[in-house]
């Protein structure tokens, strides 16, 4: 079994957790500094404080900006507790946060039905004297189809983490948000910890979303902040046959862990169900010993003698869920659960500060689901230095029936990793030399480039510093750019075609000159972080370390970086990570995607066309680069017929399973 870790360390400055005067962490000081926006867009990770963030800028926007109510809606009634009555004066600030029961939707109050929550949504906009009112997206969505779209006007409409909006194209909260924003004057504060778009449809078209002033507060400056917590490992194991067989290998009974099994249709699951699946992970703990009927939890004992409580939230008895969940949101100490198996739940919202491991079984198609899931394991807390995430894969091998699934599975697993460096480590300010020569170099994680444009209009400024990890991941998401991001040959289309694409998709009102600034912003921080590392030299010079070879910062010219496929890393990672034929038919499968030619034709043009031109050339191939398009077609049915042989005989060839 192979794998792949990325290590990140952290300085433990304190800064995430400490409090300024007012009560406010540094996140939450960062989204009250644009409390006068009407429409704000949070982006940051599990555990900053979003929302005690949105309780600040509520209450100031009911103190001084003629804002009369304010609405919180959230995805689940769960979740909704962290919008309960909170202190907020005793710590500096100028009043108390408080939602009175009655209009506490999520409270759990027995009785009060989603019809019954609905009328008191409406009696708190029409008639009440309350301010604040909690409730869940549906209960949001099902309130504003009756009522007047004028009754929002002079309310906060806050909406907790945002991107399930984005995950559910039925969910209507998009229009929701683009009704209020188009017929009323409300404010919306929208807040997420997921800075990746393009895992569906998104909710707000790209026009619309530049409305929002953006507050981004990354995984880097979070975990950078915390006061235990010092490192970070995102780890890419791949296995062959069932993932059950792996576990002995995967596994640490010494560590707190989550274990994310896979849905019963996904290509990793086994066969055995996911209550096999779950019995099969703990057989390979040890022995349960105890099962605690009360709460369901089992003492298991591990072939060294060790006792670990495991928890099993897999179970659908509704009687034996509830104990379970019950027991899990009282926990108080450290030693009360080591090992919690799920599938669906302990994602989202979930609470288990000890928590040191994820362990993920199967490739996740939204990267949104991977963020949340990480962010299980690096919440701060005394004694713990060191959170894991591990993603265990299968290994494409010749039994799969689908090579191109696959390698999508694969281009997935990169992607995911790539991201999650991207977002976990720091970012890298550019200068040109000018700015540098006017302005200084003080920060170790500034690097002045020679024939940099600078930026020039506060809208690229505001990407750069604000929305570079969002659009890096529209980026590496982009259908095109995963496609060719496996394959040696498509740099220059990658940087001056398809990422320029991407960007004017995004951001539709830059100019090409405002498209280029961008453009050679993500080009120098991908290839910053992922093909390098940074080297200070004794006489003060930065040296970019690309490939064993080290090239001066204060001379690289852009264009020397455009001759650098950022993505390249990608398939070098998968090239350790399977046979290296097998890679080469990967890689000579997906080339074939820009030839745009069926099977069909390229078996009548080998018959014909292709057999004469070589008879007439001395036995000589076609020349895939030729400058006539005729003998290049030639050259791409000749490609397409012998890598569907070699699939064919490496039993590859999924056509014919």
């Amino acid at each position: 079994m192979d794998n792949t870790i990325v290590n990140i360390n952290y300085e433990q400055t304190g800064l995430s957790t400490g409090t300024n005067p007012l009560g406010m962490r540094e996140m939450q000081a960062k989204v009250y500094e644009a409390r006068a926006k009407q429409y704000l867009l949070v982006k940051a990770p599990p555990a900053s404080g979003k929302s005690r963030a949105m309780m600040f800028v509520a209450l100031y926007k009911m103190a001084e900006q003629g804002i009369r109510k304010t609405i919180v809606a959230v995805p689940e009634k769960s979740i909704g507790g962290s919008f309960k009555n909170t202190e907020l004066k005793k710590f500096g600030f100028f009043a108390d946060w408080t939602v009175a029961p009655y209009f506490n939707l999520c409270g759990g109050e027995e009785g009060v039905n989603e019809s019954r929550k609905v009328e008191r949504f409406k009696e708190f906009l029409t008639t009440s004297k309350a301010t604040t009112l909690v409730c869940t997206h549906a209960t949001l969505r099902y309130a504003f189809k009756e009522l007047p779209t004028e009754d929002f006007n002079d309310t906060l409409v806050g909406i907790d983490e945002f991107h399930h909006t984005s995950a559910d194209a039925e969910s209507g909260l998009g229009e929701v948000v683009r009704s209020l924003m188009e017929h009323t004057n409300a404010h919306i504060l929208a807040m997420t910890g997921s800075y990746f778009r393009g895992d569906g449809v998104p909710v707000l078209r790209a026009e619309d979303e530049a409305r929002f002033h953006p507050v981004t507060y990354n995984y880097y400056q979070q975990l950078n902040g915390y006061k235990y917590l010092k490192n970070l490992q995102i780890g890419y194991k791949f296995y062959q046959g069932r993932y059950t067989d792996a576990l002995p290998e995967v596994l640490d009974d010494t560590k707190k862990t989550i274990i994310h099994i896979p849905s019963v249709n996904a290509r990793a699951a086994t066969g055995l169900g996911k209550y096999g699946e779950v019995d099969a992970i703990i057989n390979a703990l040890g022995k349960v010993v105890h099962t605690d009927y009360n709460t369901t939890v089992k003492t298991v004992q591990t072939p060294e003698g060790r006792l670990l409580k495991v928890a099993d939230l897999v179970e659908d008895t509704p009687e034996d869920r509830n104990a379970i969940q019950t027991y899990l949101r009282n926990i108080r100490h450290r030693d009360d659960m080591d090992i919690i198996i799920a599938l669906g739940t302990a994602k989202e919202g979930f609470d288990w500060r000890w928590c040191e491991r994820c362990l993920t079984i199967g490739v996740r198609g939204s990267l949104t689901e991977v963020v949340q899931i990480i962010g299980r394991c690096t919440r701060d807390c005394e004694g713990k230095e060191s959170a894991e995430f591990i993603n265990l894969i299968a290994q494409p091998e010749a039994s799969q029936d689908n090579v191109s699934v696959a390698v999508n599975d694969f281009l997935k697993a990169i992607t995911a990793s790539l991201l999650m460096e991207q977002v976990m480590a720091p970012a890298w300010n550019f200068k040109t030399v000018k700015e540098a020569d006017e302005e200084g170099v003080a920060d170790k994680h500034t690097l002045v480039v020679e024939g940099l444009k600078p930026l020039s209009s506060e809208k690229t400024k505001m990407i750069v510093a604000e929305q570079l990890d969002d659009l890096k991941a529209n980026i590496l998401q982009n259908d095109l750019i995963v496609k060719a991001m496996a394959t040696d040959s498509y740099a220059e289309t990658i940087n001056q075609v398809l990422i320029p694409k991407v960007i004017r998709e995004r951001y539709p009102s830059l100019s090409d000159e405002e498209v280029e600034e961008v453009r050679q912003r993500v080009l120098l921080d991908t290839v910053t972080k992922t093909c390098a590392e940074v080297v200070v030299k004794p006489d003060g010079n930065r040296f970019l370390k690309l490939a064993n070879r080290f090239i001066n910062l204060d001379k690289l010219n852009i264009n020397v970086i455009d001759s650098i496929n950022p993505f390249q890393r990608a398939y070098e990672i998968l090239s350790k990570k399977i046979d290296k034929n097998v890679l080469k038919i990967i890689q000579d499968t997906i080339a074939e995607q820009k030839y745009d030619m069926g099977i069909e034709e390229a078996i009548l043009l080998c018959k014909g066309p292709l057999k004469v031109y070589v008879e007439a050339n001395g036995g000589q191939l076609p020349d895939i680069n030729h400058p006539d398009v005729k003998i290049q077609r030639l050259a791409q049915a000749y490609l397409i017929i012998k890598n569907k042989a070699i699939r064919r005989k490496q039993g590859l060839d999924w056509e014919e399973k």
